[in-house]
């Protein structure tokens, strides 16, 4: 067993860098109110390396990836409890759910804040355990792969993204002239640390590791998918949908499994947060709204190498390149709000007559649309959609259209074309 540490992020020149994580100061405040804290994402990206840095020397670190920590914790839950003590950082929780009833019976024992961090890659093992059990004894924040403003470690302490004059006039101070090869290339390497603060220099074999790790680790393990080069195919074929709407016919017919099962592999991905489902937003007003989710990947790195665009160029000059385009600027906004402890009320609009809004932020009884668009230069046809939202009974926010342009250009009195780097 270890103690926490300080984890290097970085080596440059000999010297140790860290890339802070916009989390922490929620975590730590987290960490005084609740006696367990669980922090969920996907692999790889940064959970350990996050905790064991914002800990301090006191808090123990054990790891359930390792077999015999994890038939301790299944076995003999209670002897690893009195091997183990608190303050105590258990990583990959969900290997061990046994040890959720040993935990709260701890954590009622004692009455203190922050005795228990744990992390886990996995939803849909631990989730019902953990809220059955650890109901109001357990916060539960996100984490995905670096920010944009991780990356670059500037403005960390933005409030999340909101269309709203302020914010983004402080945002923009900040915001470069967006370069088109620049803006790609960062869509194709994706957002894993390893890749642009580690050591894996080679992005194609990393993915391609982490792919085979995640199926025979998390997917295998787990769930008991049969037919790996099927859920493979299965998905690539996802990846290749992102950013549409979400037909799940269509994926189990070009990978040749049924409907139920294309379904369950579905929530796979999600709960092991490689993709979300977007909802569309509706109102008891009207009927002709499409009530089909729409589909994102949460990687766009790892869905540009499932779908084989070899480079940032032939990435940018394809077919999907608006589509993953979209959802790089959806994943941005996602985690300007997960990254802050803040789970967001995102959805789209589309209409049987096909009028669609990329994406609408709920805040306040406010809606605040917002196109997305590859293009760099600002169009007022990009807005013609934004007026059906008056049909219903909500305050209507400044509208914004993110985009390629060089600087805010006004649309017209309440919408405004922005750069993409204001994220």
């Amino acid at each position: 067993m270890l103690k926490c540490e300080f984890i290097l992020a970085d080596r440059l020149d000999g010297a140790t860098v860290y890339y802070q994580r916009t989390l922490k100061n929620v975590w730590l405040d987290a960490s005084g109110q609740f006696p367990v804290l669980l922090l969920t994402g996907p692999r790889q990206v940064g959970k350990t390396t996050f905790l064991r840095h914002s800990c301090d020397e006191s808090r123990r670190y054990v790891t359930l990836d390792d077999p015999a920590t994890r038939s301790l914790a299944n076995d003999d839950p209670e002897l690893f409890m009195k091997r183990y003590e608190s303050p105590l950082l258990i990583d990959e929780i969900q290997y061990a759910p046994n040890l959720m009833s040993y935990i709260k019976m701890a954590v009622d024992a004692s009455n203190k804040p922050g005795e228990y961090w744990l992390t886990g890659s996995q939803q849909f093992t631990m989730m019902k355990g953990i809220t059955e059990t650890l109901a109001g004894r357990i916060g539960i924040l996100n984490m995905l792969g670096f920010s944009e403003r991780e990356r670059t470690q500037t403005q960390l302490n933005a409030p999340p993204f909101l269309p709203e004059r302020q914010p983004l006039k402080k945002r923009l101070a900040f915001a470069k002239k967006p370069v088109l090869k620049s803006v790609f290339k960062k869509i194709w390497q994706g957002n894993f640390p390893a890749l642009i603060a580690g050591e894996a220099k080679n992005r194609d074999l990393y993915y391609s590791s982490y792919l085979q790790t995640y199926l025979l680790r998390d997917v295998r393990d787990l769930t008991q998918v049969g037919n790996e080069r099927t859920f493979l195919k299965f998905i690539r074929a996802c990846a290749a949908r992102t950013g549409h709407l979400l037909n799940l016919s269509d994926i189990a017919n070009d990978t040749d499994v049924s409907v139920p099962t294309a379904k369950k592999w579905l929530s796979i991905l999600q709960a092991s947060f490689q993709v979300v489902l977007l909802q569309p937003y509706h109102s008891n007003i009207t009927k002709r709204l499409v009530k089909t989710p729409k589909l994102f990947f949460l990687d766009t790195g790892l869905c540009s190498y499932l779908t084989e665009w070899a480079t940032p160029e032939t990435l940018e000059a394809g077919a999907m390149a608006g589509a993953v385009f979209e959802t790089y600027v959806f994943t941005e906004i996602l985690k300007s709000y997960w990254h802050q402890g803040f789970q967001p009320l995102i959805y789209y609009y589309r209409d049987k007559d096909k009028k669609e809004i990329d994406l609408i932020i709920e805040q306040n009884q406010t809606l605040y649309p917002i196109e997305i668009k590859k293009g760099g230069s600002p169009k007022k046809e990009w807005i013609r959609h934004l007026s059906v939202l008056s049909k219903f009974n909500r305050k209507i926010g400044d509208g914004i259209v993110i985009c390629m342009t060089s600087e805010a250009t006004p649309l017209d009195n309440k919408n405004t074309a922005l750069p993409v780097t204001v994220l």
